[in-house]
């Protein structure tokens, strides 16, 4: 590791979050900005590029947010001084110091997953995969970037079946493609929000990035935006189930293409799989449901009703939405410590107890809190 930085010029650099509230800011010390500030990746990465976001940002209105990312693979062991606490409290206690964590992906062994489509009005379920030897969306340089690009979509091109599909660049694609991937909410668009902006995501925009679905339009994935890559399975209705089966059939076909022409997913036993953001490392996943509770939606016990099953509420428009009216983007909070099977299982478990609320509501009869769920002591 190079140092860049005399002793003598820390304290100056440190930053100033006196008002900051992410958990970044909670975090870090001077003791160890001093510590962390002389270290690089193997790729140059740095302890200040992997804060900005954070000193950038000092809070959301919406959620607490983590304040920092990753710009490799490495940085989550260069940086674990900070990223471990950081990971811990984001995590519901999972201490990446002394647990290791585990991959599922055997859809065979979820339970109930068919929600009553009178509230739930479609399901999805979505991860991210990154590509090892490859540096992250805040730090690729333009090669990197158009590797990551021509790796993902020659694997995809060899999808079969049901799940396969096209690829659209957003620097060629048509307006008519433009405007039926818009039509389709496929589209992703150059990141406003400064979360992303401030981390270095949204550079050379859009060289490199693109969509690519399968033809039922029920298999999604999109390349060079957040993560390497995002891969979705949804669909509209209540089939949980299902979206999951396509969704584990698909990441085992991709992970096979990609293995066959020479590479791989960043992973580890500690961490699961490597994304940009610690929120996401693990699983990466995030099952979700728009669902109309209108009753229970008013009731002041939701959002213990939430906490206590460890789901979070999102408005139907994203991370950066408010919650309006009475439908709700619910999902699963955790992502990192407990298998893609288990929080499948525990969204559809969750949603199922809120559905019910909701029609005991409806009758006028009464509803209890469930007790917490938690993962780690």
């Amino acid at each position: 590791m190079q140092v860049v930085k005399s002793k003598s010029s820390i304290l100056p650099e440190y930053p100033n979050m006196r008002n900051h509230q992410n958990c970044m800011a909670t975090h870090l010390t001077p003791a160890m900005y001093a510590k962390l500030c002389h270290r690089r990746t193997p790729n140059g990465y740095s302890l200040d590029q992997a804060i900005q976001t954070g000193v950038d940002n000092p809070g959301h209105p919406f959620i607490k947010t983590v304040g920092c990312v990753a710009g490799d693979e490495e940085s989550y062991e260069v940086f674990a001084d900070l990223f471990d606490p950081v990971i811990k409290e984001r995590h519901n206690g999972y201490d990446p110091c002394t647990m290791t964590h585990t991959t599922d992906l055997d859809a065979s062994k979820i339970r109930s997953g068919q929600f009553d489509e009178r509230y739930v009005l479609s399901s999805r379920v979505r991860t991210g995969r990154s590509i090892r030897g490859l540096s992250l969306p805040p730090a690729c340089t333009r090669a990197e970037r158009r590797e990551v690009e021509r790796v993902v979509v020659d694997a995809l091109n060899g999808l079969k079946g049901d799940l396969a599909g096209q690829y659209y660049s957003l620097t060629t694609m048509t307006e008519k493609e433009q405007q039926q991937l818009i039509d389709d909410h496929f589209l992703f668009d150059k990141p406003v929000s400064p979360l992303l902006t401030c981390a270095g995501m949204a550079r050379d925009w859009p060289d490199a990035r693109g969509i690519w679905h399968n033809h039922d339009k029920t298999f999604l994935i999109w390349i060079n935006e957040e993560d390497h890559t995002r891969v979705i399975s949804m669909e509209k209705g209540g089939n949980m189930k299902r979206v999951f089966e396509r969704f584990c059939q698909g990441l085992a076909e991709v992970e096979r293409l990609i293995k066959e022409r020479g590479w791989e997913f960043m992973w580890n036993k500690r961490l699961g799989y490597i994304l940009t953001c610690p929120s996401n490392l693990g699983t990466g996943l995030r099952a979700g449901v728009h669902v109309t509770l209108p009753h229970l939606s008013k009731d002041p016990r939701f959002n213990q009703i939430l906490a206590n099953l460890r789901l979070q509420k999102r408005g139907t428009g994203g991370v950066d939405s408010a919650t309006t009216g009475t439908t709700f983007d619910i999902s699963n909070l955790d992502r990192l410590g407990r298998s893609e099977v288990q929080l499948v299982q525990s969204v559809i478990d969750g949603v199922n107890y809120l559905i019910e609320c909701e029609k005991r509501l409806e009758r006028g009869q009464n509803i209890t809190i469930p007790t917490p769920i938690v993962h780690f002591k």
